[in-house]
């Protein structure tokens, strides 16, 4: 029976190019294993699947029947429908350890990095597979997209190391010049609704027994969202309403000014304070170096709703 590996819904470019990656060593191994996404690919992700040669994998939302595979998550929220009904043999991960469960012992990696190919190269290394150039050219947008090219907090000494390898093994002369072609198309948002652009990156978390949403939006320069900031906020509460959310928060992060301007819709204002020692202004508060949704949101909005 095939395994599935599959990312989390509103898929990045980590999730979907981790379980590519990590199917094609799974098949150097032997095994039969099929690369899947929960959803839409974003322009970025696009591109890079283009630029390395790489074909957009089957759409999977159902895990009923199925043996999985999870990288890049392991929160029930943001899994496969039916999870409970599916046979997850591995997850592979760097985030923190969330509410999935299994009946039976599994090979459960995750490793305080800034992206889970780096992850998964450690596999490539430890199994003594060499990797393909152009798996080690989807290996480094990964961790250039989830590092923000190696700017993000999340970053660390394996990350930048394992990004210079895989470069060298990719042909990719200039990492900086490949991420900033990456978030190029990260931020092209013409033609896009206010839903498309809330859900690109979106997680869902249970925080206290909360609903709460958080999105993000990477671009290289905030004035490219003035015109869409008021119809992105007035979606957000269309969702919170329609979702039953606590909280829906929305980073829109600026890569080049190296903050984030947080958009809130919330039933307590006074959760952000809590969180960031700051008040709302109006419908947001601007968080100077703050890029990392994992490292730098995420924690800080865990101990404000405790």
């Amino acid at each position: 029976m095939a395994v599935y590996i599959v990312g989390h819904k509103s898929p990045d470019t980590d999730s979907v190019c981790s379980a590519i990656a990590y199917a094609e060593l799974k098949k150097k191994l032997g095994e039969e294993a099929i690369p899947a996404r929960q959803g839409e690919l974003n322009p970025e992700t696009a591109f890079v699947l283009e630029k390395f040669g790489f074909s957009v994998p089957e759409l999977l939302t159902d895990g009923e029947g199925k043996k999985v595979i999870l990288v890049d998550h392991s929160e029930v929220s943001q899994t496969l429908d039916n999870i409970d009904k599916a046979e997850i043999v591995e997850i592979v991960d760097h985030h923190k350890i969330g509410d999935i469960t299994t009946p039976n012992p599994i090979f459960y990696l995750n490793m305080p990095v800034g992206s889970t190919a780096t992850v998964v190269k450690k596999l490539y290394d430890e199994h003594g597979v060499e990797i393909p150039q152009n798996v080690a050219g989807i290996l480094l947008a990964s961790i250039l997209s989830d590092t923000v090219i190696l700017k993000s907090a999340t970053t660390t000494d394996a990350d930048v190391k394992t990004a210079e390898e895989l470069a060298k093994i990719a042909g990719i002369g200039d990492i900086q010049e490949l991420g900033m072609e990456m978030f190029k198309k990260k931020s092209d948002l013409e033609g896009k609704s206010p839903r498309d652009l809330l859900f690109r990156d979106f997680k869902d978390f249970n925080m206290s027994g909360n609903k709460v949403g958080i999105g993000q939006i990477e671009v290289v320069s905030l004035s490219l969202l003035d015109e869409f900031k008021e119809p992105l906020y007035e979606e957000m509460k269309k969702v919170k309403e329609e979702g039953g959310y606590h909280s829906i928060f929305l980073m829109l992060t600026d890569i080049i000014q190296e903050g984030t301007e947080l958009l809130s819709v919330t039933d307590d204002p006074s959760v952000v304070k809590r969180a960031f020692d700051k008040e709302l202004e109006g419908k947001s508060v601007w968080l100077p170096g703050v890029m990392s949704r994992k490292k730098q949101v995420v924690p800080f909005f865990e101990k404000a709703f405790a």
